[in-house]
């Protein structure tokens, strides 16, 4: 028994360092949404607003240069039936407009690449229900408990929830669940043969009295813990299915042993559950054998997750007026549903997907609006061109193939560089995208038809009222 104390420890301090190492390389959801700050900085404020300046300058000054022309009739008279400032003029304006159309199908394919990955994300397969279902954590230690105190502040806090109004279920956790937090031990298994070189880790987790029942993960042989899973009982473990298949159990893991820093096999495997998302929502499931906490020699914190048939806004409230009662100097910390934690546990994805599609509908309308004003400019400039084209016997129809014809040469080419430069971003961001390649083609298909219709909205007025000009008003003053 005294071995087992030990070996106990030394799960607690191991643990405690696996998971410092985990946070020093990886920012959970929680600490991100934490840390990142969203308030308006004065510095991003004027950086913006020289920035804005300097280009409103930059891409003004070149017509502001034509218009100080000395001899305007002239020009004018020159340049009657033909794009103002010539055809380097020309060409840079529809080359700025290309420009923005390949920005727009970029952000638009890039936009469609993460809403997809944040879709499928969405639909990943917990293993556990989080419907109806609240958590929240206390650090008893932090406020001067020992362990004993802290043990048995725990088992209050279970009792006092258990007996709330609408409450169906209360159980514990040392390691919260879905948090970004890992914390992992070698193990020792009946029946599996390992060296020194042999992979023999395992995530793990402290539960408390119907942990696996509460939770709603599947118990597929054996037991789940009960209030008799103590300090003075029988030490017992229950693992999931990946733990069974990498330590070769199968579905004979009931009644196994296993340890701990030892090959003691002083742990009873008492059964053996489905698998259920441990620490983060993308995440492969790893190997996971969880002890009951009451069997640990030293607990500091534990979190809390209470099931009820009432509104969660009831319940929250309800907590942490137990809390009160119990202790009112101990910090309740993270209370929240558990659905809020699993966003919160991909917060980067939802944020990224939002941006991206945020700019993609900015790009694309500024597109639209550069298609546009350079159509309509192009229609006024070649009035008298269109005037004797259709003098000539050009019909309203063909006035609007050839100004349209215009918005598929610049969509066409805009959207194709446009896509080149999405699949080099899909590339680059495929670390980011889950269960999804970076050159799908749906998506793609999808902004493409999108842009094109964009497209074609922007340049119809123009193409309509060049279709609508009046030969003998044109011809006028020629």
């Amino acid at each position: 028994m005294g071995s087992m104390a030990e070996a106990v420890d030394k799960i607690m301090v191991t643990a405690e360092v696996t998971e410092i190492s985990a946070l020093e390389i990886m920012i959970s959801a929680a600490s991100v949404v934490t840390t990142m700050d969203f308030h308006l900085n004065a510095t991003a404020i004027v950086f913006t607003g020289i920035l804005s300046l300097g280009t409103g300058l930059l891409f003004g000054i070149v017509p502001a240069l034509q218009s100080t022309r000395p001899d305007l009739v002239t020009e004018l008279r020159n340049n009657s039936g033909k794009l103002s400032g010539g055809r380097g003029a020309a060409r840079f304006r529809t080359s700025l407009v290309t420009a923005q159309i390949a920005l727009s199908m970029a952000l638009l394919i890039s936009a469609g690449l993460f809403i997809k990955s944040l879709r499928n994300i969405s639909r990943v397969d917990l293993g556990l229900t989080i419907d109806n279902m609240v958590t929240f954590g206390i650090s008893p230690s932090l406020s001067g408990y020992d362990t004993t105190r802290s043990k048995a502040l725990f088992a209050r806090v279970e009792e006092e929830l258990t007996a709330l109004p609408g409450v169906t279920g209360v159980t514990a956790a040392m390691v919260p669940l879905l948090s970004g937090d890992n914390w992992g031990q070698g193990v020792s298994v009946e029946g599996f043969k390992k060296d020194p070189d042999t992979d023999d880790g395992s995530r793990f987790n402290g539960g408390g009295p119907n942990y696996f029942k509460v939770l709603g993960v599947p118990i597929l042989a054996g037991r789940d813990f009960t209030a008799g899973d103590n300090s003075g009982s029988q030490r017992v473990a229950i693992v999931n299915e990946t733990f069974a298949k990498k330590f070769n159990l199968g579905r004979n893991a009931v009644g196994k042993h296993m340890s701990v820093n030892n090959d003691s096999l002083n742990i009873e495997i008492v059964g053996l559950v489905k698998d259920s998302k441990y620490s983060e929502v993308k995440q492969t499931i790893p190997p996971v054998y969880v002890l009951p906490y009451r069997q640990f020699g030293r607990v500091g914190s534990m979190n809390f997750y209470i099931r009820s048939t009432l509104p969660s806004d009831q319940v929250l409230r309800a907590i942490t007026g137990v809390m009160k009662r119990l202790d009112p100097n101990i910090p309740i910390e993270g209370l929240k549903t558990m659905p809020q934690q699993v966003k919160e546990n991909v917060f980067l994805d939802r944020m990224i997907g939002t941006m991206s599609a945020s700019f993609a509908v900015l790009a694309t309308l500024l597109a639209a609006v550069g298609l546009y004003g350079v159509l309509a400019y192009s229609v006024a400039q070649r009035t008298r061109e269109i005037g004797v084209r259709m003098a000539l016997g050009a019909n309203s129809s063909a006035v609007r193939r050839m100004v349209l014809r215009q918005v598929g040469t610049m969509t066409l080419i805009g959207g194709t560089i446009g896509v080149v430069g999405a699949l080099g971003l899909g590339r680059a961001a495929q670390s980011l995208l889950f269960q999804l390649e970076g050159h799908d083609p749906i998506v793609f298909a999808v902004a493409a038809i999108s842009l094109a219709l964009v497209a074609f909205a922007a340049g119809y007025l123009p193409a309509l009222r060049a279709s609508r000009v009046d030969p003998m008003a044109a011809l006028r003053y020629e």
